[in-house]
């Protein structure tokens, strides 16, 4: 069985790379968010201090810098994780064993816009990021579970699909 996030929990967009090290994940990556992302942020900390220059200067300077670290915290703490370890895959705050997920297929950027548009079942859970364009559908072979598939953004699909394919094998003995 599967545990997803609610909407609400749920974070938008990175990038990181398969551990390679003994102990550490078979694949590992953060869902950075992408340049428009990061320039909203600092965009909204300038009109911050923009707004209260007329006021006082250094107050500008003080709320602008502080909403600009706010900003910057709020996107790191919430660019979800995307792993493959200990027999589970990990996309944000849902997670499910290896042995219960079925086929794996990397996405194109075509590939990923069609299953987020006209391809998309709504029981799906999504991990989506706005910045990676790309991603990988791995199918839910557990029949408890009413979620169908998976759609997890990625920067490197490939990479992603392989390691799933790879602990899936190893837990259930099937390729």
């Amino acid at each position: 069985m599967t545990t997803s996030p609610s909407a609400a929990e749920h974070p938008i967009a990175a990038s990181g790379r398969a551990g390679a090290a003994a102990g550490s994940p078979a694949y590992a990556e953060r869902l950075w968010s992408g340049p428009l992302g990061w320039t909203a942020v600092v965009v909204f900390g300038l009109f911050m201090g923009l707004a209260l220059y007329p006021i006082n200067l250094t107050l500008a300077v003080v709320a602008g810098s502080a909403v600009l670290a706010t900003g910057v915290v709020v996107a790191v703490v919430t660019a979800p994780r995307v792993t493959v370890s200990d027999g589970e895959l990990r996309a944000s705050d849902a997670h499910i064993p290896l042995g219960l997920l079925g086929a794996v297929r990397a996405l194109s950027a075509e590939e990923t816009r069609v299953e987020l548009g006209t391809g998309l079942d709504a029981r799906a859970y999504v991990c989506l990021r706005a910045g990676a364009h790309t991603a990988v559908r791995v199918e839910v072979a557990d029949p408890a579970d009413p979620t169908p598939y998976w759609l997890i953004s990625t920067r490197h699909p490939h990479e992603l699909a392989t390691a799933i394919a790879r602990g899936r094998t190893a837990a259930t003995g099937r390729d």
